[in-house]
């Protein structure tokens, strides 16, 4: 695996938000540390309108958890915090066991490159309640960003049917991390490569560039600008021909192209940034197969996302390549993927699990409760039929019967010797990492091999079927019996346990 330098991220302890801390201290001197905790990593609603999500930033999660420590200048630090009273917001008992602490959880969670689905967990937090809490906004701040990008990605890729695609979105990419997770995730949803060079250092992503306008404003002519970088780069040479006439310029390229390949080089392509793609691209076609450059490359950039994308090929486009930058990079038209980190069950020491919801006035917004699990069940072809969440602790034996929460008259029955799949794997154990991820290389693979076994339904980007995902029954009964305790009595609702 590639190193990841982001190492401005100096101090894991404080990578946090301050409830965390306060939440902790406070578990700290009521006594209630050692109790055991599970929390669920999911999210409410598959980004962008469509049908589902690419699970991505396990790799990064972990190295989170591997290096989760409180130096003494994080210490130091946390000492200067004060309440409204002025005095110190942490008091020296909570900050002596932070300079001891370590992380000591369970993780299971769901392998990067997997389809997932909304209001599934993809993450599950077990164990002492201090180690559990610390970790949700980091666990929520790396999953959140890469399951969005590598979602966007998918998309794109889906758009251009096989034509390569290139992330080229650093320069408006939300500050340094945002550009090198963002260039991560694109390769994990089916990116070709990156023009971002540190990610290309950092991951093994192949790098890509051609030059920009300022290259061709900087000389006299265009023909000029084209010879200097051809003299310059003769095997990279991708021509920029829109700085002045699009069509103009394909022909100088093409000129230019003529003579690199008597120099026994070739021309790469031209690049498209501007004007009507589609017309323009078959027209630049044209010009570069007369010329005896049928081989090379027309590259578009300029805004593109999967809508345009699909577009362009529908009006048959002659794009070889798709340039991709700021509406994937930002993950544009959903700024956020909306994940959510929540505790779904309690352990005394030496107890047993006890059952925990969170009612809201939305129905959306109501949690499932258990040590939560996921299973994908297929069908009599491979296809996947539905994902069952349930609760660990009570496994169903048998046939199972999945219950729809938004709607419990619609169930469906899986059978006893129907192939399913435990989505979540043991990635941590006491806090040691016990899993050993694959090549960014294979998660992409396991990404586009998963979309593939998906229902084209499922992949389309409007009004994508729903594929089914609900809870097991018994689970779902529980969930009943806690909501209506819930609101019967208006408080916490706690499990009875037998």
């Amino acid at each position: 695996m590639h190193s990841d330098p982001r190492a401005h991220i100096a101090s894991p302890g404080l990578y946090t938000d301050l409830y965390q801390l306060t939440m902790a201290q406070g578990y700290v001197l009521a006594g209630v540390s050692e109790t055991n905790a599970s929390f669920s990593l999911s999210f409410r609603e598959n980004p962008f309108g469509g049908g589902y999500a690419l699970a991505c930033g396990l790799e990064q999660a972990l190295d989170y958890l591997d290096a989760l420590r409180f130096s003494t200048d994080d210490i130091d630090y946390l000492a200067t915090l004060t309440g409204n009273d002025e005095r110190p917001l942490f008091r020296r008992e909570f900050l002596g066991h932070l300079e001891s602490f370590r992380f000591e959880a369970d993780v299971d969670a769901v392998p990067e490159g997997t389809v997932v689905f909304a209001n599934e967990p993809i993450v599950r937090v077990t164990g002492p309640v201090v180690s559990c809490q610390l970790v949700e906004t980091a666990l929520l701040n790396i999953i959140n960003f890469q399951t969005l990008v590598a979602t966007k990605a998918a998309r794109v890729y889906e758009a251009a049917k096989g034509d390569p695609v290139i992330e080229f979105g650093l320069r408006r990419a939300q500050g340094p991390d945002g550009g090198l997770s963002a260039a991560r995730a694109a390769y994990v949803g089916g990116c070709a490569g990156t023009s971002n060079v540190l990610a290309g250092r950092a991951y093994g992503i192949p790098v890509t560039g051609t030059h920009a306008h300022s290259w061709v404003m900087l000389f006299d002519s265009e023909r000029e600008a084209f010879d200097a970088y051809a003299a310059a780069m003769p095997n990279n040479c991708t021509l920029l021909v829109d700085t002045y006439d699009t069509l103009g310029g394909v022909a100088r390229a093409a000129e230019v192209g003529a003579r690199l390949r008597d120099e026994g080089h070739a021309l790469i392509g031209v690049r498209i940034d501007s004007g009507d793609l589609a017309w323009l691209s078959r027209e630049a076609r044209k010009i570069l197969d007369d010329a005896g450059l049928a081989d090379a490359r027309i590259v578009a950039s300029n805004e593109l996302d999967e809508h345009l994308i699909a577009s362009l090929k529908d009006q048959g486009a002659a794009i070889d390549v798709w340039g991709v930058g700021t509406k994937l990079t930002t993950a544009y038209d959903q700024p956020a993927l909306g994940g959510v980190y929540k505790l779904t069950a309690v352990r005394a020491p030496d107890g047993e699990w006890e059952s925990r919801v969170k009612v809201s006035e939305q129905i959306g917004k109501v949690t499932t409760p258990g040590v939560l699990g996921v299973k994908r069940f297929y069908d009599e072809d491979g296809r996947p039929a539905g994902d069952m969440v349930y609760d660990t602790v009570r496994p169903p034996d048998g046939d199972v019967v999945m219950v729809d929460p938004a709607d419990a008259t619609r169930r469906k029955r899986f059978a006893e010797d129907q192939r399913a799949e435990e989505l979540l794997v043991p990635v941590v154990r006491r806090g040691d990492r016990v899993y050993e991820g694959p090549s960014l290389e294979d998660i992409a693979a396991r990404g586009r091999e998963q979309l593939a076994s998906f229902d084209p339904s499922v992949r389309r980007f409007l009004n994508p079927h729903a594929y089914p995902v609900g809870l097991e029954r018994s689970a779902h009964a529980v969930r009943t019996k806690l909501l209506v305790r819930a609101r019967a009595e208006q408080g916490p609702a706690k499990e009875e346990t037998s």
